[in-house]
């Protein structure tokens, strides 16, 4: 009898649902939220209330696409942490809700633990163990991979995520948000080496990019003081110079991590894995190094169920149930 588990992702402000069936995902519904974008940064009311219009809709489309019912599934799963709580609440409610009417096991995932899981949907797939360059709006992590339910974070921020950074620098650029795909669109036509920011000389396997806001905001302080037209007339090569930097922070560091544990798998995850100038240098650096380079697809970078679906099935091969009682949480390690 086969495997089908509709797993739910709510940890932000994509409502999203999907089915897989032994390992193979059949839908992959995600409901974005345009109500931030006037606020310039997702609003946690706006985007629990959302939640809440959006996801018994999603929940249907999920399982029409898949072709199933019901009373096909062999499980629920749902995102437990980290994430904004009040969206967490409602997919986590909802999937205690849908499992205990239908008399079915329930599976909570942590939301970075899926991400990097998001590598193992689509062949070709990682082998173990492998390292796992993860980067979003809240998370900057490299992360070994031992097995699929075997994770160890052994480098992190210590400060802002490489995600935040993009943001960030876009906004200081007054791009509208999301800036940080902004940034990746404009920097395709700049010199990336037109404009030189600093990289922060962080011990070990941590990143940090609070230094680097803080140059990017006093480097376009003093060439607006000089040119109050200067970021329109070099949008491009201000753009393609702050990417390049971020991406060089987060490569440069995981090739370190390559060459101390010895592993040549490589992969990424997360939001900001869906970069191109990222994806590009990854692709360089395993030519250059030698390593076997993974890419999830564009529609399993960002927050989507389909990564949380595929972490659910290794949980259930593995008898990793949840109690009914279990509560969502806003941070969590893995």
């Amino acid at each position: 009898m086969s495997v089908n588990i509709l797993a739910i992702e709510s940890s932000c402000d994509d409502t999203s649902a999907a089915v897989i069936s032994d390992g193979k995902v059949l839908s992959n519904v995600i409901a974005g939220q345009a109500v931030h974008e006037q606020y310039g940064g997702v609003v946690p009311e706006l985007a629990s209330r959302a939640h809440q219009e959006n996801i018994v809709p999603v929940v249907d489309l999920a399982l029409k696409k898949a072709g199933m019912q019901p009373a096909d599934l062999s499980a629920i799963a749902f995102t437990q942490s980290p994430g904004l709580i009040g969206s967490l609440l409602v997919g986590s409610s909802f999937a205690k809700s849908m499992a205990l009417a239908l008399d079915l096991p329930l599976i909570a995932v942590h939301h970075m633990q899926a991400h990097v899981l998001a590598n193992f949907i689509d062949d070709p797939k990682p082998s173990f163990p492998c390292l796992c360059l993860t980067v979003s709006g809240g998370h900057t992590q490299i992360v070994r991979v031992d097995g699929p339910l075997q994770m160890t974070v052994i480098g992190e921020t210590l400060d802002d995520a490489a995600g935040e950074a993009f943001d960030k620098s876009a906004k200081l650029l007054g791009l509208p948000y999301p800036g940080g795909p902004l940034i990746d669109k404009y920097a395709k036509e700049g010199n990336p080496k037109a404009y030189r920011f600093p990289e922060p000389q962080i011990p070990g396997l941590n990143f940090s990019f609070s230094g680097l806001k803080t140059s990017i905001l006093y480097f376009l302080q003093e060439n607006k003081a000089k040119d109050p037209a200067f970021v329109d007339n070099h949008l491009a090569d201000i753009c393609a110079s702050i990417q390049h930097r971020i991406v060089t922070i987060l490569t440069n560091k995981l090739v370190k991590a390559a060459q101390e544990t010895g592993i040549t798998e490589i992969c990424i995850a997360g939001g900001v894995s869906a970069n191109s100038g990222l994806r590009n240098a990854l692709e360089e650096l395993g030519q250059k190094h030698g390593y076997k380079v993974y890419i999830p697809q564009f529609q399993f970078c960002t927050d989507n169920a389909a990564m949380i679906a595929m972490t659910a099935h290794f949980k259930y091969l593995a008898g990793d149930f949840s109690p009914a009682d279990i509560v969502p949480t806003a941070r969590a390690a893995f």
